[in-house]
């Protein structure tokens, strides 16, 4: 039977337009998308925005915009520079979607019908820039860590979802599936957080409108966590996708994100008599040139911007060879190490192979030989890396190759000798390497492997210029 594999990003919120934090996730999930395509597995690689909550709302009434229409444009800005990088999603989900409204009120009233859900009021601390409520532990100076904002005191009537009912449930997930928080440091937060006690969450909001109307109570809207959290599972009630839905699920999300993937998720899917996932990916932040991505700072550098500057293989590459994703931890993109990157790796050892083995055959021709070059290759120590989310050193481990072929070249030395040969060995070297990079550079890969493919080979243009 043919695996299934079903990857998931954080979608975005639409009260401001994308940068490269947003974008590093999505080239992660493209690659992984990518990786299982090519091993013949059944893939869906979703992504989307998130649309609704008072700051999307507050966004479009600065921007002096209708709510509906403002998340348009952003949402468009969005997919098109995915478009840019590359990025394929077999769905681009909008929290605005009817179906994706439907399937909220269905889950609603399937929590109500469970006796998790109850009318009451809530008074508290509440951060908009996060759409999060918090407790005085949690913030004993009243101040977002996130935002470093004051948070607002809210005071209203609510429903509220019955967490805490499902403190022992969660404690026994992590214990009994340790995989569904990765990586083992977040897994140690969370354990140690919902071992101090959940409190009920707050799913309704009676102070503004933009948000899908609570079907219990249409006076209220629905918590934009308890809407959008629900994004992955309405997907795969699409018609021909619902194989998808459960296992292998892989959620990619940024660290920040974790408590709402990790405790309400599952808690909200248990209450609806649903399947759970089985991974929740909880990576680092990037920041950008050393600083933080904000757009207050006026650092928040749109995707598209740094393709325009830099090829978007040169961008993808970057993001998963400079960062150890599956460590979990912080990382800078910082433009002087991409340059650094892509000279030293891409156009002088990958470019400088490709190039010179192009010219070589171009001149003599090649001889289907034995091929003992390929062999030096360690395919399943890639394959390993790729399945642990170590995609830094799946790349490393292909460089390594790389690195192998062309010293390959200046011990045979084929422009002396004309061994034929030697010249079929590197040629179909060149066309694994291709293969093996297609699920991280695409663009580059795809190029390589129609001109060693081709009847006749022959030498072409520069595969990456140098940056100055």
């Amino acid at each position: 039977m043919t695996k299934k594999f079903y990857v998931t990003t954080a979608i975005d919120y639409v009260n401001a337009e994308p940068h490269i934090g947003h974008a590093y996730q999505k080239i992660v999930a493209d690659a992984l998308a990518r990786w299982h395509k090519q091993k013949g597995d059944e893939v869906f690689f979703l992504t989307g925005t998130d649309e609704h909550g008072k700051k999307v709302e507050t966004a479009a009434k600065n921007a002096g915009k209708d709510p509906k229409k403002f998340v348009d444009e952003i949402s468009k800005k969005f997919k098109e520079a995915w478009k840019k990088l590359n990025i394929q999603p077999d769905r681009f989900i909008r929290t605005t979607d009817p179906d994706h409204k439907k399937v909220v009120e269905e889950i609603i009233k399937k929590c109500e019908k469970a006796g998790d859900i109850y009318k009451g009021n809530y008074e508290g601390l509440y951060c908009t820039g996060c759409e999060a409520y918090y407790t005085e532990k949690d913030c004993p100076d009243k101040i977002c860590k996130l935002h470093n904002k004051p948070l607002e005191n809210i005071k209203e009537e609510t429903y509220f979802f019955k967490l805490s009912k499902y403190q022992k449930f969660l404690l026994n997930l992590y214990k009994k599936n340790p995989e569904f928080i990765l990586p083992k440091a977040r897994r140690n937060e969370i354990i140690n957080r919902v071992k101090e006690g959940l409190k009920d969450l707050s799913i309704t909001r009676t102070s503004f409108d933009w948000g899908i109307p609570f079907p219990l109570d249409k006076k209220h809207v629905t918590y934009v966590w308890f809407d959008a959290l629900i994004n992955y599972y309405t997907a795969t009630r699409e018609k021909g996708k619902e194989k998808f839905w459960g296992k292998p699920t892989i959620h990619l999300l940024g660290k920040d994100n974790t408590w709402f993937h990790t405790v309400y998720w599952p808690a909200m899917l248990k209450s609806a008599g649903i399947e759970l996932p089985k991974t929740t990916f909880n990576h680092g932040f990037l920041s950008f040139n050393g600083k933080k991505i904000s757009k207050s700072l006026g650092n928040s550098i749109s995707p598209v911007t740094l393709v325009k500057k830099y090829g978007a293989d040169s961008v993808r590459y970057f993001c998963l060879r400079q960062f150890p994703f599956a460590e979990g931890n912080d990382g800078d993109f910082d433009e002087k190490a991409l340059i650094e990157k892509h000279n030293g790796e891409l156009a002088n050892k990958l470019g400088n192979l490709v190039s010179r083995v192009a010219g070589l055959i171009e001149k003599n021709g090649i001889t289907k030989t034995p091929n003992t070059l390929i062999k030096k290759l360690k395919e399943r120590k890639i394959e390993k890396f790729v399945e642990n989310y170590e995609l830094d050193k799946a790349l490393s481990e292909i460089f390594a190759f790389i690195d192998i072929c062309n010293e390959y070249v200046q011990s045979k030395k084929p422009w002396e000798t004309k061994d034929k040969k030697v010249l079929y060995e590197l040629k179909e070297a060149i066309l694994k390497i291709a293969e093996l990079l297609w699920s991280f550079i695409p663009e580059s890969s795809e190029k390589i492997t129609k001109q060693f493919n081709a009847k006749n080979i022959k030498k072409e243009g520069i595969l990456f210029k140098k940056i100055e």
